[in-house]
């Protein structure tokens, strides 16, 4: 009988190999594992989509206060700029004049639930009940249905995009997050958009914030400098023939593939 002897190196090589092998066929099919789930399920919202050219889209979630709507609609006049506000119903509630300034102001309306809760924590039901409630106030408001939601603290789970997706709605969410509610300064807003922003990016901002409005004007010239076109959310997003990947990345499907396996 042979006897083959290891030395350490040599036990320490080939325990190094086999965990680099194990960690390259997970990391593989857990990767494969998203993004067919991503495919069939379309079990993502829409984060940022691919499109040819520099685009962009800017979008408001408006659910606090009402304190700078009118300098936010200023400022997107002086720079041709449409955007999106994902609106709840309180603040439609509250800020109806607002929200119909925006709406006359060519901004689109677009649905946040109706008293902010929590999805992940309601049933269907509920959160057909709540998104419905805040549809029929915005429509009664604006004459019009825009067919986005955005949840309220971003959070969702499949059942609660299949809910909304059985709705008739697209969930749309955003990959480039201002973090102006945390009253960030103006120019750090500023800095943090134009930085980690990309074509085809949703951006995030919120109304009724300390800086939001201070640092709309050099967001949207840096923007406009870099070559940006400034679409809505509607404009931005595809409606049918498109596929979802594991970062949340909207691609059109070309007419000769249907799997991106």
């Amino acid at each position: 009988m042979r006897i083959v002897v290891f030395t350490k190196n040599t036990l320490i090589f080939y325990a190094l190999m086999c965990v680099l092998l194990v960690t390259l066929l997970f990391t593989n099919n857990s990767d494969k594992s998203i993004v067919s789930s991503a495919q069939a399920g379309k079990s993502l919202p829409v984060y940022s989509v691919e499109r040819e050219g520099k685009t962009i889209c800017i979008t408001f979630d408006a659910a606090w206060e009402d304190t700078d709507t009118t300098d936010i609609i200023n400022i997107l006049k002086k720079y041709n700029v449409r955007a999106t506000f994902f609106v709840t119903g309180d603040f439609a509630d509250r800020c109806a004049v607002s929200v119909k300034a925006l709406h006359d102001a060519g901004h689109e309306i677009a649905n946040h639930s109706d008293r902010h809760p929590h999805p992940n924590k309601l049933s269907p039901e509920a959160l057909k009940s709540d998104t419905t409630a805040c549809a029929n106030k915005l429509e009664a408001l604006t004459g019009t249905t825009v067919p986005l939601y955005r949840a309220p603290y971003g959070e969702y789970n499949d059942s609660v995009i299949n809910t909304i997706r059985d709705m008739g709605l697209q969930f749309v969410q955003w990959n480039v997050d201002s973090l102006d509610y945390k009253d960030l300064t103006a120019d750090q807003i500023t800095e943090r958009v134009t930085k980690k922003a990309k074509p085809g990016s949703i951006v995030l901002f919120h109304n009724g914030t300390k800086n939001t409005a201070k640092a709309l004007p050099s967001v949207l010239e840096t923007l406009t400098q870099e070559g940006y076109t400034f679409l809505t959310a509607t404009e931005m997003i595809y409606k049918d023939n498109y596929y979802i990947d594991h970062t949340g990345r909207q691609f059109q499907k070309s007419k000769n593939i249907t799997s991106i396996d």
